[in-house]
């Protein structure tokens, strides 16, 4: 049974050290070279839509996609994401490879002309609420913006709801930006009463948004995923339909950086945004939209090819999981959740000790997401939380880094404790 390194005497820690740090000068022996960084597919997942690669037919509902027109997405493109997200496809603009880019370009959008209201850019101070720990690029979106961020604490069931209520209240409180399902490192996905708490918010400022980056709608590691309530079925009821615009994509169903992305939002969030296109392009690539509906056929055909990817995902996810418990459980120095989708397992060790962590492994040859990316402005205050992305690494340099990991946060804690 293990011990809790706190009620180690110095001897003990100093004998358990001399161990660990064995184990950690053999693999840097081994001039290793292992990349846990970010969320990407692994090669194995990026064939699994090489097919797409084989269409030639560029005619879509009796269009040619090869040329002008068709400004907000083929019409078969946009049924398929609102089939996805149980929308209708009038509610749905059909956006470039990326969703960071329709996330971008609409807060920009905010910024210049205003969301209904006055221009962002005009007021004195604008601010932004962030669940963290989050995803990093939403907040350099917000930092270019000159946006400050207000850090909201996760819970188990999302974010802290009081919090946001308190918030506001402050008519300088803009928005809110979040990964509903699958949380971003956690995997943590907002229960229906935190949804239907967050559709019912009234906030003092009348152009409040909330960027609801639903990126891992249908990223389930099995057939037990979590189910997220859509908010777009709840917010009428409050006669909220504006406040919140809903992003996704197929950059991890397909290929990052050649995917389709998609927007979901009211009437009147469509409106405005395709005011805002018809100055900004002619149209996105709807050769690579076509190409997506004639390789999926359906939303029915999406699913099931998320199954594929769950079933190469799923044994990574394991087996980072499984070490965390052999090597790290019952001893008070970390904590983990047991994410049922998404792309990360979020790790937490002994406060103070996750910079160390990252630099151990790099020495050692592991690349780790830097540490503090998690928060705004890259300050973890705890400096406690590691994201792990298992997705990347083959199999067998999976099983490496994750022990290596699992060596490096135990020496950390160690270090710490014998000051």
């Amino acid at each position: 049974m293990a011990k809790i390194y706190t009620q180690m005497t110095v001897q003990e820690l100093k004998a358990e050290q001399k161990i660990l740090e064995e184990r950690y000068n053999a693999f840097k022996a081994k001039n290793l070279k292992l990349d846990m960084s970010r969320g990407k597919p692994g090669k194995d997942q990026l064939d699994l839509s090489d097919a797409m690669n084989d269409v030639k037919d560029y005619i879509s509902d009796g269009f040619d996609v090869r040329n002008y027109g068709l400004m907000d997405g083929i019409p078969s493109c946009k049924k398929l994401f609102a089939d996805l997200m149980g929308v209708k496809p009038e509610n749905v603009i059909v956006g470039p490879n990326a969703s960071l880019t329709l996330m971008f370009d609409y807060i920009s959008q905010c910024y210049t002309h205003g969301a209904g209201d006055t221009p962002w850019c005009r007021l004195d101070e604008v601010k932004f609420l962030c669940p963290v720990p989050g995803y990093d690029r939403h907040f350099t979106i917000l930092e270019h913006f000159g946006i400050k961020m207000i850090n909201i604490a996760m819970q188990a069931d999302g974010p802290d709801m009081d919090a946001i209520e308190e918030y506001i209240k402050d008519e300088s409180v803009k928005g809110m930006i979040c990964v509903p399902k699958y949380s971003n490192p956690q995997g943590i996905t907002f229960s229906d009463a935190v949804v239907k708490r967050i559709a019912a918010i009234k906030p003092a400022a009348k152009d409040f948004r909330i960027i609801w980056d639903n990126a891992y709608c249908i990223h389930d590691l099995d057939d037990n995923g979590d189910e997220l309530l859509n908010i777009f079925d709840v917010l009428p009821e409050y006669n909220n339909e504006d406040m919140v615009v809903e992003v996704c994509s197929t950059s991890k169903i397909t290929f990052p950086g050649a995917g389709v992305s998609a927007l979901i939002a009211s009437d009147n969030n469509i409106a405005a945004i395709k005011k805002r296109l018809n100055a900004q392009t002619i149209s996105y690539d709807k050769m690579n939209q076509h190409r997506h509906v004639a390789f999926f056929g359906s939303a029915d055909g999406v699913r099931s090819h998320m199954k594929k990817h769950a079933a190469i995902l799923k044994p990574k996810f394991d087996m980072v999981l499984a070490h965390l418990e052999k090597e790290l459980a019952g001893k008070g120095i970390a904590e983990w959740f047991n994410p049922k989708g998404g792309y990360f397992i979020s790790l937490d060790v002994m406060n103070g000790c996750a910079k160390r962590v990252g630099e151990l492994c790099k020495e050692a040859g592991v690349v780790l997401t830097s540490v503090g990316a998690t928060y705004p402005y890259g300050r973890d205050e705890n400096d406690s939380n590691i994201r792990i992305a298992p997705s990347f690494p083959p199999v067998a340099e999976l099983d490496m880094a994750a022990e290596l990991l699992c060596i490096c946060v135990q020496l950390a804690c160690i270090e710490k404790l014998l000051g």
